[in-house]
Order: structure tokens, then sequence, then C-alpha cells
């Protein structure tokens, strides 16, 4: 006698986390990928440059493809691809250390703005003062009292996230707070510290990730911007905006001088922008 048997039910599917179901999509792969090559350009910098990025030689203003020299060399004889490199590696250990420094600290005042109203209104105070300075204002002053140099840099990107990443995380806490698990949650007995580590923080956090991405772009322009100006790091350690302004006297006799930070600039701040689209979406969803 044969048995027929029903054929059990395919399992559901687990949904994937939010973040790698963002960067699965082809937003976030192209970003992952723009972004990897050009960190990965920076990781390998001692490797892949044939030459010391301050190393002179007699050729100068050297055009692409000249031997020894595959992106030519600048007004000093520098070899253009080495500077290039190193300059990767520059600013990305400037914004990896300022834009984490500036989240830590504004989630630090946003912490301590959510435990007290009077905390509260100190905080919201000390983030108007911050965001009362232009970012060139507040560049030019912090440089006047420490000198040009990485610090000054670091500086000037991590104050100009705290009020962003504070606000944020404030915001995102007071909206939680309304919330209906949290009133169940004191309804049932719940401490205040652990409704707020165990619930609140983690379901206020995802904006935070997405604006880490922003911050990022953010960070690049702000390095950029101070080497360009001549308040970044000094001279003659290379860094993408110090490599586009020493070009800018050569742009007619030499456009390739400045072809290379422009191109890893675009590259990196279009990863990055791309990565936070997709994380933003897939958060949204």
């Amino acid at each position: 006698m044969t048995t027929l048997t029903k054929a059990a039910p395919p399992l559901a599917r687990r949904p994937r986390h939010p973040y790698r179901a963002a960067l699965a999509t082809a937003r976030g792969r192209t970003g992952l990928a723009l972004v990897g090559l050009v960190v990965l350009a920076g990781l390998l910098a001692p490797l892949l440059a044939g030459h010391g990025p301050t190393d002179q030689s007699g050729l100068t203003l050297a055009g692409p493809g000249t031997p020894g020299h595959p992106l030519g060399t600048d007004d000093l004889g520098r070899d253009l691809l080495s500077r290039l490199l190193h300059g990767i590696r520059a600013d990305l250990g400037i914004i990896a250390i300022a834009v984490p420094l500036g989240a830590l600290l504004g989630c630090l005042f946003a912490l301590a703005a959510a435990a007290h109203p009077i905390a509260d209104t100190v905080v919201q105070r000390a983030f108007d003062l911050i965001l009362a300075f232009p970012g060139l204002i507040l560049a030019l002053a912090i440089t006047a009292i420490l000198g040009p140099g990485r610090l000054p840099v670091i500086i000037v990107i991590a104050l100009a996230e705290i009020p962003v990443f504070g606000r944020l995380l404030r915001t995102g806490i007071l909206v939680q707070r309304g919330r209906e698990y949290v009133t169940a949650a004191r309804v049932g007995g719940t401490s205040g510290g652990r409704i707020l580590t165990r619930h609140i923080l983690p379901n206020a956090a995802d904006p935070l990730v997405v604006q880490i991405a922003v911050s990022l772009t953010v960070a690049v322009f702000i390095e950029g911007a101070m080497s360009f100006l001549g308040v970044g790091v000094r001279p003659p350690e290379p860094t993408l905006g110090a490599v586009l302004s020493q070009s800018m006297p050569y742009l007619a006799q030499a456009p390739h001088f400045a072809a290379g930070p422009l191109v890893t600039v675009t590259a990196l701040v279009l990863g990055l922008s791309l990565t936070a689209e997709a994380l933003n979406r897939e958060i949204r969803r």
C-alpha cells in the first residue's frame, strides 16, 4: 500500500539585515566598489608608488606616460602617481579619525541632553555656538592658534560633525521615547537605563549609520578646502587638496597635473554618496 505524504511547505526566508540589503543593491555595490578602490589605492601606496612622494627628479611638468612616471611629474619634478597615492593615504587617515571622533562626542552630548532638561538646554546652546561659526572662519581660527598640520584639520572636521550627530541622535531619542513599546516597558518595571540602552538606542541608531557616510563625504571636502587654502597639512606632505592647489598655476600648461586629484575626489565622493543613498532608502522602507 502506497502512503502519500504531503510535501512540507518551504521555510520562510529570513529577512536580510537592512544594511546588507542596502549594500546588495546596484547603488550600494557601485558605491562600495568606488570607495574600495580608492581606499585600496591609499593603503597600498608604498607598494604601488615607484618613487617617494617628496623625491625630486630633473623632469618638471612631464606628461603622462613618461618612463618611470605614469602620471607625469609636478612643477618640482616629483612623481604625481606617488603624490596622489600618498595623498589618498593622508586624507583617509584624517577622516578616519575626525568623523568617528565627531560622531562619538556628538552622541555623548546627545545622551547627556536626554538625561536632564537643564543639560538639554546647555547642550543645544553649545551646538548653536558651533554652528554659528562658518566652516572657513572656524578653520582659520583653529589654524591661527595651533598652526597648520593634521591636528587642526581633524579638530575642524570633528567640531563640524558634533552638532550634526548630536542633534540627530537627540531627535531619535525623543521620537522613540513616545512610542508604545517604551511606555509598555516602563509599565513593566524596566529601568530607565535599560530602556535607553536596549530599546531606544538600537532603534535610533539607523540614521546615524547613514550620517556617517554623508559626513565622510563632507570631511573630504573640508580637508581638501583647508589644504587648497594652505591651512591644512604642511607641505611637502601630499594631500589631495594640496596637490590640486599646486596644480592651479599650470592648468593651461599641464592639465594632467590636476586630473589625478580631481578624478580621485570625484570617485570617493560619488562612492560615499551612493552608499549613503542606498542605506537611507533601505532603512526608510
